[in-house]
């Protein structure tokens, strides 16, 4: 399957779009509620989708300025998805003792504190985001989430690469 450029940006948006689908799905028909580095991990995929869209609709050459522009916004959300993943994996790996106390809700923070710390008070993590209450093949949510981050920045980071090759001629 040899895809274009429009191709691959619309599958990776796609795939973006599963993935929140998916999550809504454990939220609201499986009754998962999402810890704060959860909601921020929907945030990077939301934003990795929608640079993906955009690219796909405004279509550029591959190895145009407008295309490498697009694919390093999109590794932006994609490397802040391998953090904030790669932190909620930590905290679930933590020994019990070790574990953050629980905090206030996302929702009351972001009334309360400032945004900054918001973001620094929900990266740090609490009990809540160390709870593991769904797996598959033995691989948490966010052991699954850090793999796919990893797997879409190699993708995005290969294809800027072949962006800056010339051409073949003919």
């Amino acid at each position: 399957m040899n895809l274009n450029n429009r191709g691959w940006n619309f599958l990776g948006a796609f795939i973006c779009y599963q993935l929140i689908v998916t999550a809504l799905y454990f939220q609201y028909v499986d009754g998962l509620e999402p810890c704060p580095l959860c909601m921020f991990q929907r945030a990077m995929v939301i934003a990795l989708g929608g640079v993906l869209l955009i690219n796909a609709i405004h279509n550029p050459q591959i190895n145009s300025w407008a295309n490498r522009i697009y694919q390093i916004l999109a590794l932006l959300p994609a490397i802040g998805g391998i953090i904030i993943a790669g932190r909620h994996v930590y905290l679930q790996h933590l020994p019990e003792d070790e574990v953050p106390a629980c905090g206030a809700p996302l929702e009351t923070m972001m009334d309360m504190l400032p945004f900054t710390e918001v973001i620094q008070t929900v990266l740090s993590g609490d009990g809540e985001c160390a709870k593991i209450s769904w797996s598959f093949i033995g691989l948490s949510m966010p052991e699954w989430m850090l793999v796919i981050f990893i797997i879409a920045t190699s993708v995005l980071g290969f294809r800027l690469f072949k962006s800056f090759q010339q051409p073949k001629p003919f």
